[in-house]
C-alpha cells in the first residue's frame, strides 16, 4: 500500500508500521489525520490479535514517551519449500525470515505429487519438532516447483517434467496435515522475489533466470512478481531455436532447454564419452577443469542470452540474476551470456545492467516462499478479515 493510500481499516493501518511510516500512535494519528479515539481503538485490536507489539520508547518531545510498535514477525512460522527436478531445500523460518531449520532432500519431482508431497510433509513435521515450534504457530506454507503454476488456484498447469502433477490438489493434500494456508508458485517466481526483496530491495526491475535440469524466470518489477494470465510467464525454456531438432520433454521440437539447460549439457557430455547424469554432474566436471564441459557451458550461455537479449530489450531490467546449479559453474555461463546480450541488444538496454549470480544462492527459493507467505497473511484484507471473525480463504 502507497503511503498517498488513505488508510482507516485496522489492517490498513498495519501495514503503515510493516512499511516502516510509523512507529508509535501518535506517528500513526499524524500521518492518518485520524482521531486519537480511532487510532487507539485500531492499534488495541491489532496489539490484541498479535500483529503489533510494543517494544521500548521513543524520543520524547515533552511528556510521556511514546511506545514503540513493531510488526510481530517472529512468533508466526513458515514452512518453506523450494522443489527442483532432482532434489529439494526445506525449511522452517520465522515470519520474519530467519531460519530455524533446513534441509536438502534428494527428490525426484517426476515420483508424482503424492510421493515427494508426503515425504515433504513428514520431513516439515519432523523439522518443525527439532525447532520447538508447534503447529498451532504456523501461519502457512510455501511451496516453489519446476512447472507453471495457477498461483490463485495452486495447481501446477501441464509441467512438461511433472508426470502427474496437472491440476492435482497440492493445497488440499498437505491442508489434511497442516491447518494453515498453502502457496504454490513457480520455483524462478519464489526466487525472483526473495532474491529482489532480501538481497536487491534497491532494484526497480529485476530477472531471475534459474538453470537447473530445465530453465525458468521470475520477473520482479516495482516490487512485485509480473505474473501472466496462465502461469506460463517466465517460461523461456521452451522458447524455440532455429536450425534445433531435438526433441524436448514438452514434446515441441527446438525448445532452449533441450540445448542449454542441465539436463541437456549432461547428455550432450554422456554423448563424449563423459560421467553426468544432472546438472550437479556438469558443474562438478567444469569445478575440476573438464575443457569439454567448460566449452559446452559457455555454449550453453551464449544461447540463453540470445533469447534473453528480448526480455532485457523489453524490460530494461536494473539487474539480470542467473540462478539455480548451472551458476555455480562460475564466469564461463555468466560470459556467454553477458556476451550474447551485448551483441544483441542496444547499448543503451544493457548501459546499467548487472549480470550476475543470485546473493542468496541456493537458499532463494525458500527466501521467496517466506516473503509469498509473509505477505499473504500480513495483507489489510487478510487481516481485517481474520479480525471480524471471517473466514479467510487460501489466497488473497
Amino acid at each position: 500500500m502507497g503511503r498517498g493510500v488513505p488508510a482507516n481499516t485496522p489492517g490498513q493501518l498495519f501495514q503503515l508500521f510493516r512499511e516502516a511510516w510509523v512507529a508509535t500512535r501518535r506517528e500513526l494519528a499524524e500521518t492518518t489525520e485520524l482521531s486519537r479515539s480511532t487510532v487507539a481503538a485500531r492499534v488495541d485490536q491489532l496489539l490484541a490479535a498479535g500483529y503489533l507489539r510494543e517494544g521500548g520508547t521513543a524520543t520524547s518531545s515533552g511528556g510521556r514517551p511514546p511506545a514503540i510498535l513493531t510488526v510481530d514477525d517472529s512468533t508466526p512460522t513458515v514452512l518453506a519449500a523450494d522443489l527442483g527436478a532432482t532434489h529439494g531445500r526445506l525449511a522452517v523460518a520465522e515470519a520474519s525470515g530467519r531460519l530455524l531449520a533446513e534441509e536438502v532432500i534428494e527428490s525426484r519431482i517426476a515420483s508424482g505429487p503424492e510421493a515427494v508431497l508426503s515425504r515433504v510433509a513428514d520431513r516439515f513435521d519432523a523439522l518443525l519438532a527439532g525447532t520447538g515450534r508447534t503447529p498451532a504457530s504456523l501461519c502457512g506454507i510455501g511451496l516453489g516447483v519446476p512447472g507453471p503454476v495457477d498461483f490463485v488456484t495452486a495447481r501446477a498447469v501441464r509441467p512438461p517434467i511433472m508426470p502427474g502433477w496437472h491440476d492435482f490438489g497440492v493445497r488440499e493434500l498437505l491442508g489434511r496435515r497442516f491447518d494453515c494456508p498453502v502457496l504454490l508458485d513457480n520455483d524462478a517466481n519464489m526466487m525472483a522475489l526473495g532474491e529482489q526483496r532480501l538481497a536487491r530491495p534497491s532494484a526497480a526491475s529485476l530477472v531471475f533466470v534459474k538453470v537447473g535440469t530445465g530453465i525458468g524466470a521470475g520477473i520482479m518489477v516495482g516490487g512485485q512478481l509480473l505474473r501472466g494470465i496462465d502461469g506460463a510467464e517466465g517460461d523461456l525454456g521452451h522458447v524455440r531455436l532455429r536450425g534445433n531438432e531435438h526433441v524436448c520433454a514438452c514434446g515441441a521440437t527446438g525448445c532452449l532447454a533441450t540445448r542449454a539447460s542441465g539436463a541437456a549439457m549432461a547428455r550432450e557430455l554422456r554423448e563424449q564419452g563423459l560421467h553426468a547424469s544432472t546438472s550437479r554432474d556438469v558443474v562438478a566436471l567444469v569445478q575440476h577443469g573438464n575443457p569439454v564441459a567448460v566449452s559446452l557451458v559457455r555454449a550453453a550461455g551464449l544461447l540463453l542470452g540470445e533469447v534473453l537479449a528480448t526480455a532485457v530489450a523489453l524490460i530494461n531490467p536494473d539487474v539480470l540474476v542467473i540462478g539455480g546449479d548451472i551458476a555455480d559453474t562460475g564466469e564461463h555461463f555468466l560470459r556467454g551470456v553477458h556476451e550474447a546480450l551485448l551483441q544483441r541488444t542496444q547499448p543503451l538496454a544493457t548501459r546499467q545492467l548487472q549480470v550476475t549470480t543470485s546473493k542468496l544462492g541456493d537458499r532463494a527459493g525458500v527466501a521467496g516462499a517466506v516473503v509469498m507467505v509473509r505477505d499473504r497473511v500480513f495483507s489489510a484484507e487478510v487481516v481485517d478479515a481474520r479480525l471480524r471473525g471471517a473466514v479467510v480463504e487460501n489466497v488473497s
